[in-house]
């Protein structure tokens, strides 16, 4: 099964932070059907109706530690610079490493995982958030962090140069890295309840459909207790996130469409669609609440990859012609709605599910 593919080497972690204070999606240029973007974390907007939200401990922790593990766990920002300082990416991009390690810092400080619990991290590319999670369970937990990806893709670094970079400090005897991993691959298996959590984060968009998505959150239903799901929210909060919203359509349509390219958006769907998907995989969502992604440079770098799709002769010629006339329409709203720079990104949601 092919999953992965070439994303435009201007959209990756070789962004540099643009020291002002704006937050910088680390490896949202990563190909395949995983990838990540920071976020952090803010109260539900008035206008949702999310899930109650409830924790469940881990099998591994005792309940009379549960406030013990909310203190660890509200230390992680406190951690971000030394974690963001281990990963390889620091040498080329420090600010915007440690960026990214914030926002993955508070992500998972709201999902409460349990010193000494065990995670399975889908897409984990050169590790941003397998570094996070790993300190958040601590030396007693495990990590396994699964890419289809082989150890040399990536630039300008690798992942099994940053594999390797984080296998080698303290928190490598907590991490098992497996690229060049499908679970859709029956010779991939797990004893059943093998992990507490399962964690997929910003990446269901690469997928090649949603029914691939969902073959593979049933695939790992079996082998772990919880899910700990994060994506982009389709449905935009302010008038100024149009523009996004507008080139990731223009996106998934030319995808669905037939017209395939390794772009970052694939198979783009709202929050609803998730939680109606979840039953089938075998789920129960227990809470759902929005993620606050003002400052991140993802409406820019869509805008620009719709606006450079557009401008493919070769993609758009495997087109109808009456799709084709449609996204070039499309292309005009968005030319007019989008500035240069600093468009404002969709706003993002965290799902919880067991």
């Amino acid at each position: 099964m092919q999953i992965l593919g070439r994303s435009p080497p201007a959209r990756g972690r070789h962004e540099e932070d643009q020291g002002d204070g704006r937050l910088v999606a680390l490896d949202k240029g990563r190909p395949g059907p995983w990838g990540w973007a920071a976020i952090a974390l803010v109260t539900p907007r008035k206008s949702e109706a999310p899930l109650p939200a409830r924790l469940i401990p881990s099998a591994r922790t005792d309940p009379s530690n549960i406030t013990k593990d909310f203190v660890n766990h509200s230390d992680l920002l406190a951690k971000a610079p030394s974690l963001a300082a281990g990963m390889a990416a620091a040498d080329h991009s420090p600010d915007t490493q440690l960026t990214q390690t914030r926002h993955r810092a508070a992500l998972v400080a709201s999902w409460h995982i349990a010193p000494g619990s065990t995670v399975l991290e889908l897409g984990c590319g050169q590790g941003d958030m397998t570094a996070v999670l790993a300190e958040a369970v601590g030396p007693t937990g495990r990590v396994v962090a699964v890419d289809v990806a082989a150890p040399s893709y990536g630039a300008p670094v690798t992942l099994g140069e940053s594999a390797a970079r984080l296998t080698a400090g303290p928190l490598g005897p907590r991490i098992d890295f497996r690229f060049g991993t499908d679970v859709l691959d029956p010779s991939v298996d797990f004893p059943e309840s093998t992990f507490d959590h399962v964690v997929l984060t910003h990446c269901s968009w690469y997928f090649t459909s949603l029914g691939q998505l969902r073959d593979t959150l049933a695939r790992v239903r079996p082998w772990a207790r919880q899910l700990r799901f994060t994506e982009w929210d389709l449905t935009p909060a302010t008038d100024d996130q149009f523009a996004h919203l507008l080139a990731v359509l223009i996106q998934g349509q030319t995808e669905a469409a037939g017209s395939h390219g390794d772009g970052n958006v694939r198979t783009p769907f709202s929050r609803e669609h998730l939680l109606r998907l979840l039953p089938e995989a075998g789920w129960t969502a227990d809470s759902s609440e929005p993620v606050d992604t003002e400052g991140l440079q993802d409406g820019d770098w869509e805008i620009a990859a719709s606006l450079e799709l557009m401008g493919s002769d070769e993609r758009l010629a495997a087109l109808p012609q009456p799709v084709r006339q449609l996204l070039q329409s499309q292309t005009d709203v968005l030319r007019a709605l989008a500035k240069p720079h600093g468009n404002r990104a969709l706003a993002g949601y965290t799902v919880t599910a067991h």
